[in-house]
């Protein structure tokens, strides 16, 4: 009886100490939840214990962990990406865009469908002091509409769908999911913008190569460097996984929701379309970012840390 309980008591140390390893090799990997973490849903759904994920409703756990190391890879807004490079002092890298413009404007007025219909009118929006104020303003100057619209902002994205689903505004602009809820809420209410579109059309007109980009991927530079093969195969799963929401909506949206990125899946559902999410890397991620953070640098320096990232900010595989 001694022997079997001495080998059990051996077999459970051998058990924990493997569990204990299998922990440790598994990549951390933080994300935040709402558009910025969408694209993730399926690596997430059919994880086999490779990965540690942390979903958090805030960025400044996000920012803690990358700050600490204990993030080996995390999915951030592009502009918090560019202050975390400056914060840690150059410890994180970009290996990805994953997420494009979320915002929208939404109407309920039939005459509003352009820039110019806003002339002489109020436009409400949230994020003021970050990058959709930024995006805004550069939108508005490259149209020469700066001084013929006014933009009035609301400090949460909840309080002014909240004003936009009961009629009290009747033009808003607002980001995914926010832009799903107002429209379920009030059917008066459209998509008349897509400020992708209209940001992009505004870089092109002005000769440059900025593409709005509001999420990303960042790893640890040095856990990059270590272990370039586990970084590949995230990389690869992230690429389908991305491919997989956008060309299989409804199914995604159940994982979103069962992952708890965005609360209902039938929101979901809406908002994936409007999301634009993508996985960019390489050359045309640093082609499309890097003029992007010269915009929201030039808007204000403290937006992207103080100054743009420099050229080892950016994981180009080799």
């Amino acid at each position: 009886m001694k022997k079997i309980i001495a080998m059990m008591m051996v077999l459970c140390m051998a058990l924990s100490l493997a569990s204990c390893a299998a922990a440790e090799e598994a990549v951390n990997v933080y994300a935040l939840k709402g558009p910025t973490g969408i694209g993730l849903v399926k690596v997430m759904n059919d994880n086999d214990g490779a990965y540690n994920f942390t979903l958090a409703g805030a960025p400044d756990e996000v920012v803690a962990a990358v700050a600490s190391g204990n993030a080996d890879i995390a999915c951030v807004p592009t502009n918090l990406a560019a202050t975390l490079n400056k914060k840690t002092e150059g410890k994180v890298q970009l290996v990805a865009l994953n997420t494009l413009g979320v915002l929208h404007i939404v109407t309920s007025n039939p005459e509003i469908n352009t820039l110019e219909d806003l002339k002489g009118k109020t436009l409400w929006a949230t994020g003021q002091g970050s990058t959709p104020e930024y995006v805004v303003n550069y939108i508005l100057e490259a149209n020469g509409l700066a001084d013929d619209i006014t933009v009035e902002y609301k400090a949460e994205h909840a309080e002014l769908a909240t004003l936009a689903a009961s009629g009290a505004v009747d033009v808003a602009l607002l980001p995914e999911p926010h832009v799903t809820s107002v429209l379920n809420q009030n059917k008066d209410f459209r998509i008349a913008m897509d400020v992708t579109e209209l940001f992009n059309q505004a870089a092109a007109g002005k000769g440059e190569t900025a593409v709005l980009s509001m999420g990303c991927v960042i790893v640890n530079k040095e856990w990059a460097a270590n272990n370039a093969d586990k970084l590949a195969t995230f990389m690869d799963a992230y690429a389908a996984s991305v491919e997989f929401v956008n060309t299989n909506v409804d199914e995604a949206s159940q994982m979103v929701e069962a992952q708890g990125i965005i609360p209902k899946a039938a929101v979901a559902k809406k908002a994936i379309p409007n999301c634009h999410i993508v996985f960019i890397t390489g050359e045309e991620m640093k082609t499309q970012i890097a003029p992007f953070f010269q915009v929201l640098y030039n808007a204000n320096p403290k937006s992207v840390g103080g100054e743009v990232p420099g050229e080892d900010f950016y994981y180009i595989a080799k």
